[in-house]
């Protein structure tokens, strides 16, 4: 059997603004923004470099998504999003403005920080010790 990971759903409050952010403040590239229908756009986004996991960015359409919003992990690191060059990433996130919510530690497994997203949603950004 051969699988993989291909995408996963972060919902947003609005299509264009979680596709500027993504692209010109994290650097992601899009790949695909489909129309469906008036309200409902199939958009992907993924970090540059080796293929892995996408985004797929889906606008809340109910109350119960909008209240997801900045939060679909209860508060936890939602995502991974491994580099080659923690020191080089991090100055990127502050140039760019986006909140660090702690700064770089040096772990068993890497060395990693914790930012937020437009939303609010904890990434942690990590140079792992070993390849992954």
């Amino acid at each position: 059997m051969n699988q993989r990971l291909a995408l996963v759903t972060l919902v947003v409050a609005d299509y264009d603004e979680a596709i500027a952010f993504y692209t010109e403040k994290l650097g992601c590239q899009l790949l695909e923004d489909t129309y469906l229908s008036p309200e409902k756009r199939w958009v992907r986004v993924a970090p540059r470099g080796e293929a892995g996991a996408e985004l797929l960015l889906a606008r809340a359409a109910s109350p119960v998504q909008v209240q997801c919003i900045g939060n679909q992990t209860g508060g936890r690191v939602a995502l991974f999003l491994y580099t080659d060059n923690l020191a080089r990433d991090h100055a990127r996130l502050l140039a760019q403005g986006i909140t660090v919510v702690r700064p770089p530690v040096v772990e068993p497994y890497g060395t990693v920080l914790v930012f937020a997203d437009l939303y609010g949603n904890q990434w942690d950004l990590l140079e792992p010790t070993q390849s992954v």
